[in-house]
């Protein structure tokens, strides 16, 4: 039997954070190449921005953030967005300058279609068709 008196009050997923060199750099991609929108840019500590971004009416947002000394940028993200064309996502994105894969993924049977991008700092994302 599971013990019920253990669990948490954890209601969604909030904020992902991605490690970024240049926050302004990083809001423009979001914003212009992604079509994302911004949900937060506030200073705090000392001198330090806490920015945020997500797609129009998403829930969760991301966080971009300088890495802490020593940690990378330019990470697998192992972060999921969801569109309905993958097709056309593609297509856009690559016209734009965008680093995408050269094709999208088309694995068959239950496997949606889906390729990879990645930001300017090189941090990897995955876009999954959903119908």
């Amino acid at each position: 039997m599971t013990d019920t008196t253990t669990s948490t009050n954890i209601t969604q997923v909030g904020t992902v954070i991605v490690p970024v060199s240049d926050q302004d750099r990083a809001l423009e991609f979001y914003l212009e190449k992604l079509g994302f929108e911004k949900r937060a840019d506030t200073p705090f500590g000392r001198g330090e921005r806490w920015v945020e971004v997500a797609p129009p009416g998403a829930a969760t947002t991301i966080a971009l953030i300088p890495p802490r000394s020593g940690e990378p940028v330019g990470i697998d993200t192992h972060v999921g967005f969801t569109t309905n064309d993958a097709d056309a996502d593609h297509a856009h994105l690559r016209a734009g300058g965008v680093e995408a894969d050269e094709a999208v993924m088309r694995m068959g049977g239950p496997v949606p279609p889906m390729f990879f991008f990645r930001d300017p700092d090189g941090n990897s994302f995955l876009i999954v068709e959903r119908g």
